[in-house]
């Protein structure tokens, strides 16, 4: 209780001896003097007393300056047991124009600071070492025409360490603007000098003709300049807020010729690739061709690249994918890229000519009209084997029964219906003794690869019935299981009724008929497959040597 009553009495008398804290001093300064026109610097405001920040008005100095972010800041600091309070402000301010300019004295409480000539010189005039953060911006040219790509890049330059900040675009009417790549980071030395540069690219494309004025990009935010404490001898780091743009430009913009002749396509190089299987001498009738035409771009936007169609004969039927298209930046340049890939599928045997591809473009720099140009390609097509099947003279008899009577074409009908229930009761008997098979061989390692994945894809795609899907399918199953490529033909080479199922399949996916007449013989040929692959799994199974020894040695 005795000590409690102490610690109370001193307190109380800490409290009594404390001396009372009032404003007494306000002073102002700034970052930088002389400073340039139209740039930023900072203006220190500083009271030796914790005070209301509403009481300091800046408004005063509109008149000739514009007057940017405001921060506040208070700290306390104990020197030789006493108590030292300050509150500061920064101001950042623009002068409007060259000249003596005055920073007035402010007034808190009735104490006054001192006004700051100030000496404002012309953009540019001030040495460029002298600056600790400025921004630089150019295009890539100050003329395009009506949807070319003009690059602008924005560089920030910093001597100072950046602890936060945003680098706005460039504001423009009249044009798309888009980022295009990743900030870049490096340095550079200027005047002796060296500069952390932060990078950026946008890319620019005129929608209209005329003068595209844009406005330069902008940076706002803190960095860590170094000060020092008033009475001190050791140097500390302060954030400090800083704002700087980049200079204004315009671009002018024609429009497109009257006599370019084609889809407008404004590039610096336009080239065509193309992807072809060119090991393979002569292609069969029914076995898809796989093509991928590319159209590469310099400097150009990527969604003005043409769709490139292809004039093939009539015998060669073709199964396009959806393009694609996407850019990059390779060697400071730009580079958009189409690209288009189809199955061309042989509906005959024969030699045919994929006629040439051929892109008009406008060269910006010649001024001129140029033509990308694929060159023709000739194939050879031979006719696919053939395979004595019932379902093939089934399938013959279909093609030729409009030409026959009635009673052919319902004696066609009953013996299908008889080869369909055919197939049920075959593929139910099927599936009984699989079932029971696999509950007898339950404990083998390989039973797993009946339920694999690849499998279960597999059975996937025939239940969605896309016939093109099931190929695919099938031939990375095969492939999975014989741990290497595996196309159609090797995998019918397996076994006779997995030949048959291909080769009807086949006929189906690139046939040319898709209709109700149809569906029976996909439902067929789409159980036939399952039913083959299957027993060839069964077949491979009964053949791999059992993981147990013998029970009895002698054996």
């Amino acid at each position: 209780m005795v000590i409690r009553q102490f610690f109370i009495l001193l307190i109380l008398c800490i409290a009594v001896i404390e001396p009372a804290f009032a404003l007494s001093k306000l002073e102002a300064s700034v970052d930088r003097n002389p400073v340039m026109e139209g740039e930023y610097f900072v203006l220190n405001i500083s009271a030796d007393d914790e005070v209301d920040t509403g009481k300091l008005d800046t408004s005063i100095l509109l008149k000739d300056f514009i007057v940017g972010r405001t921060s506040v800041s208070r700290s306390t600091q104990i020197i030789n047991f006493d108590a030292v309070k300050e509150t500061r402000w920064q101001v950042l301010l623009a002068p409007k124009q060259k000249g003596q300019l005055t920073i007035p004295s402010f007034s808190i409480d009735g104490v006054s600071s001192s006004e700051i000539p100030l000496k404002v010189v012309e953009a540019g005039a001030q040495p460029e070492q002298a600056k600790n953060l400025f921004i630089d911006a150019k295009v890539s040219s100050d003329e395009a025409y009506v949807g070319q790509l003009i690059t602008y890049k924005v560089k920030l330059y910093l001597a100072v360490e950046l602890q936060r900040g945003v680098l706005n675009a460039p504001v423009i009417e009249g044009a798309q603007i888009k980022q295009i790549g990743e900030d870049k980071d490096g340095s550079e030395i200027i005047d002796g000098r060296r500069y952390r540069v932060i990078e950026r690219t946008y890319g620019i494309i005129p929608d209209l003709p005329g003068q595209v004025n844009i406005k330069g990009a902008t940076f706002s935010g803190d960095v860590l300049v170094e000060s020092q404490r008033r009475g001190g001898m050791f140097g500390f780091n302060e954030s400090r807020p800083m704002q700087a743009g980049a200079p204004s430009l315009s671009i002018q913009v024609e429009p497109a010729p009257s006599s370019f002749q084609g889809q407008w396509l404004v590039a610096d190089l336009v080239v065509l690739k193309e992807s072809f299987p060119d090991d393979v001498k002569e292609f069969t009738v029914g076995s898809p061709i796989t093509r991928t035409i590319t159209v590469l771009a310099s400097n150009a936007d990527e969604n003005s690249l043409p769709d490139i169609s292809q004039n093939l004969p009539a015998e060669l039927k073709s199964y396009p994918e959806k393009p694609q298209r996407h850019s990059f930046v390779r060697d400071a340049q730009i580079v958009s890229q189409y690209s288009i890939t189809a199955a061309i599928v042989p509906s005959k045997a024969g030699t045919f000519t994929l006629p040439e591809v051929k892109l008009p473009w406008w060269n910006p720099h010649l001024k001129r009209q140029e033509i990308a140009t694929l060159p023709a390609r000739t194939i050879n097509v031979k006719g696919g084997a053939e395979v004595d099947a019932p379902t093939q003279v089934a399938s013959q008899s279909s093609t030729v029964s409009s030409n026959q009577n009635s009673w052919n074409a319902n004696l066609f009908a009953l013996l299908w219906l008889v080869t369909l229930v055919a197939w049920g009761v075959t593929f139910i008997a099927w599936r009984r003794a699989v079932k029971r098979q696999v509950q007898t061989m339950a404990p083998l390692p390989t039973q797993p690869q009946l339920l694999s994945n690849g499998l279960k894809a597999l059975e996937q795609a025939c239940a969605e019935g896309n016939t093109s899907k099931i190929l695919k399918q099938l031939q990375r199953y095969m492939s999975e299981q014989d741990a290497r490529p595996m196309t159609l033909d090797k995998i019918a080479a397996k076994s006779d009724e997995l030949a048959e199922a291909i080769r009807q399949l086949q006929t189906l996916a690139y046939g040319g008929k898709s209709n109700a007449s149809t569906e029976p013989q996909q439902a067929t040929a789409v159980k036939a497959l399952l039913i083959a692959v299957k027993n060839l799994n069964i077949n491979a199974m009964a053949h791999q040597p059992s993981p147990l020894r013998p029970l009895n040695p002698s054996e």
